[in-house]
């Protein structure tokens, strides 16, 4: 049990010397990570990154992987590469005189991707695991009228939740509200969160103040990757360095969400902390990806789970 002014997650990574942080459903995840990675090396800590990723990997050469299915993307990683967020990442790494390698997993089923951690643990002799979400749907056990995106999330918790050899193993949630665009009820997303503190698994939240290194370093990286993918940046960190800043409401920062209606607000700027295994073990399906080997049979297991199941439904939060 910690006092209340020290922070659960931080104090459960207090005796950690070497720590992963990556980012769990691809993409620009890991850019959610930054605060909290930051955060640890500033500490003094050796902090090492990593994303499930949505690059085009197959085509690196041999001397970039630093084990089968783990790419160590450097800041000349694939130059001709338009959308690269792990390359991007480690050009402003360097830039800001913070190592600059972020490992990149290719999107396959949980076999390969627990071996892959698996590598990068033993390379590195990691002791702690941070796995971060931009975004809610982590947070889905399955049984929601919306998982929004869960295949790459549950992919990873799946794959971390075996390795049962690293003691500290936890998850962050940030950007509370973004994942309604895909369907998540987030009054079940706190419904769900509830549930897990009962059962000792919620580790708090707490803010990413811009007033803060590590806020206004993070509000520069995800400047910094707008301005170097203009045509794909990230909605969901484009949307919590909007909250970070104050903004409100409607914001525009991309073209990508003309059409729709956003609604940024303080809770986008939130991290949820939980423990992983206590998470993987309220999720409904996770026994069922667990022999996985492609993405496409996590996508089929979960949509058959789904076929004859009575859905909790939608809640609106009545405030």
């Amino acid at each position: 049990m910690t006092a209340l002014h020290t922070n659960p997650l931080f104090a459960r990574l207090a005796d950690a010397e070497r720590i992963l942080v990556a980012g769990a459903g691809g993409g620009f995840d890991i850019y959610a990570g930054l605060p909290v990675a930051l955060s640890l090396m500033h500490q003094g800590k050796e902090v090492h990154l990593a994303n499930l990723s949505f690059s085009h990997l197959a085509g690196l050469p041999l001397e970039d992987w630093a084990a089968p299915d783990v790419a160590a993307v450097t800041p000349q990683t694939a130059p001709h590469q338009a959308y690269f967020p792990e390359r991007t990442l480690a050009q402003w790494l360097a830039t800001h005189g913070y190592p600059s390698t972020v490992y990149a997993f290719p999107q396959t089923g949980v076999q390969p991707l627990r071996a892959a951690y698996r590598a990068l643990v033993d390379l590195h002799r990691i002791d702690a695991i941070v796995l971060v979400d931009g975004g809610t749907d982590i947070l889905m056990r399955g049984d929601e009228a919306g998982l929004g995106t869960p295949e790459e999330d549950m992919t990873s918790v799946a794959a971390l939740a075996a390795l049962d050899d690293v003691t500290e193993r936890l998850v962050v949630s940030v950007g509370f509200g973004v994942d309604a665009y895909h369907g998540v009820s987030h009054a079940l997303v706190l419904e769900n969160i509830a549930a897990l503190e009962r059962e000792g698994a919620y580790l708090g939240a707490f803010s990413i103040p811009r007033a803060t290194r590590e806020g206004a370093l993070f509000l520069d990286a995800v400047a910094h990757a707008q301005d170097n993918t203009p045509d794909r940046p990230s909605i969901v960190n484009g949307s919590i360095a909007a909250a970070v800043r104050g903004s409100f409401g409607d914001v525009r920062f991309t073209t990508r969400t003309q059409g729709s209606e956003l609604f940024v607000n303080p809770l986008m700027s939130l991290c949820f902390a939980f423990d992983l295994p206590g998470l993987a073990a309220r999720c409904l399906y996770l026994d069922r990806i667990e022999d996985t080997h492609l993405m496409r049979q996590v996508h089929s297991r979960i949509a058959e789970f789904r076929e004859d199941l009575v859905t909790r439904p939608a809640r609106r939060i009545p405030h």
